[in-house]
């Protein structure tokens, strides 16, 4: 069995020994070059354990101060439900994303993975827009969407971030070109974040995440939209809503 690196041990260390209350919110920690003497360990690796636990919300440091305990940070709740405002069952979403970046760019071939998803060929030419969403100005989720060109080249729409709908969402920039929309399919895993990701995110490599892979499909059956979101579990937890279909 691999040999657990020993920055992860020391983090394991030092978190049990915050949620036991050894040191209160607001209390600094010992020095690193205490807890590296006191774990046998160089300075480097407390260190990297110390950042670990500032990753997951459990230290901040402060410049020039030390490492401190933190209050406990909040996960956000996001809604996965057709209904937008408030949901029925009582449930509400906290700290909506409201703000994001997005960048498109047109004529990309489409992989052999994207172009099965949207029942087209490989090679065949898509949007690619990259989203990164914020709340409370906190990255919260990526997503990456494929849209089939065959589709909407020669429209307005064809970017979904500009033109009249910049914004609006796949449902309503679809409608706009004759496109009904009707299902979304979603395929929840759990998964590591990638360097990318975790830079994006401000979390750590190999931190808990969840992809969901989203297609979204016309009255007619065509998918006009793929995409793959990722969501931090420390900064997100996902409720999953369903209506109960009445006799």
């Amino acid at each position: 069995m691999p040999r657990e690196a020993p920055y992860l041990a020391v983090a394991e260390a030092l978190r049990a020994r915050i949620l036991a209350g050894e040191w209160e919110i607001g209390e600094r920690l010992p020095s690193r070059a205490r807890l590296a003497e006191e774990y046998g360990v160089g300075r480097n690796v407390t260190q990297r354990a110390m950042d670990q636990l500032i990753a997951v919300g459990l230290l901040e440091g402060r410049a020039g101060s030390g490492t401190y305990v933190r209050s406990p940070r909040e996960r956000l709740r996001m809604i996965r439900s057709r209904h937008r405002a408030r949901s029925r069952t009582g449930l509400t979403e906290r700290g909506r994303a409201r703000a994001w970046d997005a960048h498109s760019q047109a004529h990309v071939p489409a992989p052999e993975d994207i172009a099965e998803r949207l029942a087209i060929g490989p090679g065949d030419l898509c949007v690619h827009t990259h989203y990164e969403f914020l709340a409370d100005g906190q990255p919260v989720q990526l997503s990456a969407s494929w849209e089939p060109m065959a589709i909407t080249a020669g429209t307005p729409v064809v970017l979904p971030e500009r033109g009249p709908l910049a914004g609006k969402g796949v449902v309503e920039r679809m409608r706009s070109i004759g496109v009904e929309v009707e299902t979304v399919v979603e395929l929840p895993r759990p998964a590591r974040a990638t360097q990318e990701q975790a830079n994006l995110l401000g979390i750590s490599l190999g931190d808990l995440v969840l992809q969901i892979e989203r297609t979204i499909y016309a009255t007619d059956g065509r998918p006009v939209e793929t995409a793959d979101l990722v969501i931090p579990d420390v900064r997100r937890e996902v409720v999953y809503e369903f209506a109960v279909d009445r006799p």
